[in-house]
Parts: C-alpha cells; sequence; structure tokens
C-alpha cells in the first residue's frame, strides 16, 4: 500500500464526498474514483458505501481509516523529526494548549535553560485537543496533555502535578457565594449553559453553549455573563477582573503529564523530561 493511496482514501473518508476530497488534493475526480477502487481490489474488502447524495464508511473503512491516520502522522512525523535532528541549529518543538498550565510551563523553560547541553525550545500553542495530533504527526517533539481530557495513549509519560477545579463563574454571579458547588449545581445554572468544545474530527456537539476553541476565547465568553466553565485549579493566576473561581470538589482531578515519542532517542528531549520531573 503506498502512502499515496492512503493520503487519497483517508480524504475522501474525511470528506465523505469525492468532490471535496478531489479539490482538496488538488487532483481531478476520475482519477481518485480509480484510485479508491485500485485499493478495494488490492485489499479485497469495499471501503466506501456510495450513493448519489453521500458516501459513508463500511466498517473495513473505519479500520482503514484510523490505520491510515495514524500510518500517514508516522510517515510525516518521521520526515519533521529528521529535519529537525539534521538541522544546523538544533531545537525541541513543545506543544501545550494556549492558556494552560502557563506557570508550570514558565518555571520548566527557566529550569531547562541551565541544563547541560540545553537547546532552543519552541513553544507551540494549540487549541483544545490538538497537542496528541500534533505530537503524533512530528510537528512537536513533546507535549503537556491534561488527563482526562487529553489521551497520552502510546506516548512515554512522566507525572508532573495533579490538582482539583474551580467553576469558573462572572463576577457578581448569585452563585460566587457559595464555598463550594456540585458538578450537577454548575451543570444546571439556568442563564449560564457549559461550554461547547470541538470534537476531534472538528466538529462541536449539540447544546445551548457557546461553540468555543480556546482558553482566551473561553474566559472572555464567562465574563460577558454568556457561559460557566469547569477548569483547573491553577487558572486562578489567569482570572483577571469580572472572573471567580467556586472550587467544584466532586470535579475530576486533573494531571498534567509531559508527554513524547517512545521511540525517541533525543539527549536534548531526556534532558528536558528531567527538568520538568524535578519541579
Amino acid at each position: 500500500m503506498e502512502t499515496r493511496e492512503l493520503r487519497y482514501f483517508v480524504a475522501v473518508a474525511e470528506e465523505r464526498h469525492f468532490g471535496r476530497a478531489a479539490e482538496r488534493l488538488g487532483i481531478a475526480q476520475p482519477p481518485l474514483s480509480r484510485a479508491i477502487q485500485q485499493l478495494e481490489r488490492r485489499l479485497g474488502v469495499t471501503l466506501l458505501e456510495r450513493s448519489s447524495r453521500a458516501v459513508t464508511l463500511t466498517e473495513a473503512g473505519s479500520v482503514l481509516l484510523a490505520e491510515g491516520r495514524a500510518a500517514l502522522d508516522a510517515v510525516a512525523a518521521a520526515d519533521r523529526r529528521t529535519r529537525r535532528a539534521g538541522a544546523t541549529k538544533p531545537g525541541l518543538v513543545l506543544v501545550t494548549k494556549a492558556g494552560a498550565s502557563s506557570e508550570l510551563l514558565a518555571k520548566l523553560l527557566d529550569a531547562y535553560a541551565v541544563e547541560p547541553g540545553a537547546v532552543e525550545v519552541e513553544v507551540l500553542l494549540c487549541g483544545i485537543g490538538e497537542q496528541e495530533r500534533l505530537l503524533r504527526d512530528g510537528r512537536a517533539d513533546v507535549a503537556l496533555l491534561h488527563r482526562p481530557f487529553d489521551a497520552a495513549t502510546g506516548f512515554d509519560v512522566e507525572e508532573l502535578m495533579t490538582e482539583g477545579q474551580v467553576a469558573v463563574l462572572p463576577a457578581g454571579h448569585p452563585l460566587t457565594t457559595r464555598p463550594a458547588l456540585s458538578m450537577a449545581e454548575v451543570a444546571a445554572v439556568p442563564d449560564l449553559p457549559m461550554p461547547r468544545w470541538p470534537c476531534r474530527d472538528g466538529s462541536y456537539p449539540d447544546g445551548p453553549g457557546p461553540e468555543v476553541r480556546d482558553h482566551t476565547q473561553l474566559l472572555q465568553l464567562i465574563q460577558l455573563g454568556r457561559t460557566v466553565a469547569v477548569l483547573p485549579e491553577s487558572c486562578r493566576g489567569q482570572l483577571g477582573h469580572g472572573l471567580h473561581p467556586v472550587p467544584v470538589p466532586d470535579a475530576p482531578r486533573v494531571t498534567t503529564v509531559i508527554a513524547w515519542p517512545p521511540q525517541s532517542r533525543s539527549r536534548a528531549l531526556a534532558g528536558l523530561v528531567r527538568a520538568a520531573t524535578r519541579l
């Protein structure tokens, strides 16, 4: 199986439409259709159910989509990490959610900077749930992930800190006078629906709350009285005027981990992990 074929199939499977997939790939639709048919003949299975209106995945197609994404990510990661390793000026790329673990990240970068053999660390700030993909496809060498929200399956990890969570409310809201809230109480606030975070495919679940992409947008919406959110305790340092945290004792505890590909043999990365675990 060629990477070209996998790229073609993943595009069709994600777009659920041959025309849109062809446009995304920058090719004509007929050769794309022929390539998918040839792939199905070679594998001896039907990957796609086609109709005049839509394209749907068979069970075999769903398996190939998951495996194909992983394979393409691995090929891209090999390319990117090899180029970085051979660069004239070595460096590391660390990815983390924008607005998350800011204090910990600052301490980590300061601690690593005095390590023997430390290299320049480029910090890549991303949206919710994007760190895993950026680490898998090689755009990042290491990531800060937050369990249980981020998946660390397939990575080597070291736990850095575990903390409780707080409900962040607009200042002046009646619930800000409470010493604590339960998850059920936060979810039931009638005038402040919970925000909707993007799914892994970029779509948003149904619901009355606003669509949110990052923490900066979220905090502004809370301040405007449009939503309420449950966030890790460490967010207190980022809350400005107009925002008030209330502890939520029954919320899941959040564990921040540093994660990296298990096959990595980078001495610079090993030094960064050592600095992180000493914090």
